[in-house]
């Protein structure tokens, strides 16, 4: 009998994975304002949900608040990536505020949508998760037509004025495969329930999920580097899981792989959040290839180009400067 050699341990690296348009342009933002104005600029809440980038930005001299009057009057103030309510924008203007609005223009999309749903009567059902800073941002456009729907159980507790003038909504960053399970659901219920003009969940999210259901099927093991606050990145987890993967773990960084994640596995795949920088996944493949996963493979089943100008706050300043 032939020696049998010893098995090969490879990682499958997802693309595209990490930073998306609307977090790099929020990012850059903060930057931007820190070089043009000076330290420090006030951010309310986490510019996006990572917790290096935070950090990061902090060390610059950006200030993080939970909330507008926190941030000094006549200070600058960046609102995140993932949109305000309209009462947000009122604080600001009541105390002053240079605001520099850092939302996502596919959020800032949704927003829009809202509006003129309500300027319609109509009853707006808005899918995502209770507390997400999003899902506030967006209530906020229409607190009286809008009603929040978090997941297939709140299905059954949905009630509305006019069946025949509803229109469902979602937040940017959900899994897609669980929101299509949530309108099939609620279209049951409510059979002439309208579908938004375009599709809310994001380019990045379905191109993120479309990428780590391929690397899944072939992975024992798959890591999703992402911080714990972070929705899409939790949900690539939960598709991983759910399109083959034996197991999946969400990290921030290399330092928490636990050793024994790796016990008789062969293949890993790897993939992050739209609001993770790349050096972070470059920790955690340094991380797999000192426990022998050497060979890497990107595998990419989508292209991704998008980009966005900076918020026009910024632009208009910078140009005159």
């Amino acid at each position: 009998m032939e020696p049998q050699t010893p098995t090969s341990r490879r990682v499958l690296v997802a693309k595209p994975r990490g930073y998306c348009a609307g977090v790099d342009r929020a990012v850059v933002a903060v930057e931007k304002a820190l070089e043009q104005y000076g330290a420090p600029i006030y951010v309310r809440k986490q510019i996006v949900h990572n917790t290096h980038v935070v950090k990061t930005l902090e060390a610059r001299g950006a200030i993080f608040v939970e909330e507008t009057e926190e941030v000094p009057e006549g200070e600058i103030v960046v609102f995140s990536a993932h949109g305000v309510a309209p009462v947000v924008h009122e604080e600001a203007r009541s105390r002053r505020l240079r605001t520099i609005d850092a939302t996502c223009p596919l959020v800032t999309k949704v927003h829009n949508e809202a509006k003129r749903f309500a300027g319609q009567d109509y009853d707006i059902l808005l899918i995502g998760h209770e507390g997400h800073e999003e899902v506030e941002g967006t209530s906020g456009e229409a607190p009286d037509n809008i009603q929040l729907v978090d997941g297939l159980d709140a299905v059954d507790q949905v009630q509305v004025k006019d069946p025949s003038k509803l229109v469902w909504l979602s937040q940017t960053t959900l899994s897609v495969d669980e929101t299509t399970e949530t309108v099939a659901r609620l279209k049951e219920r409510f059979p002439t329930l309208i579908d938004p003009p375009s599709d809310d969940i994001c380019y990045a999210t379905q191109n993120r999920q479309v990428a780590v259901k391929e690397i899944a099927a072939d992975s024992q093991l798959v890591i999703v580097v992402g911080s714990e606050n972070s929705s899409n990145s939790k949900r690539l987890v939960e598709v991983a899981k759910d399109y083959g993967a034996e197991a999946a773990y969400l990290v921030d960084d290399a330092t928490l792989i636990r050793d024994e994640w790796l016990d008789g596995v062969t293949t890993v795949g790897v993939t992050s959040g739209a609001s993770v920088p790349e050096e972070l996944v470059e920790g955690v493949l340094a991380r797999l290839a000192e426990h022998g996963f050497g060979d890497v493979t990107e595998v990419q089943p989508v292209d991704e180009r998008m980009r966005f100008a900076l918020p026009h706050e910024l632009r208009k300043d910078l140009r005159a400067s």
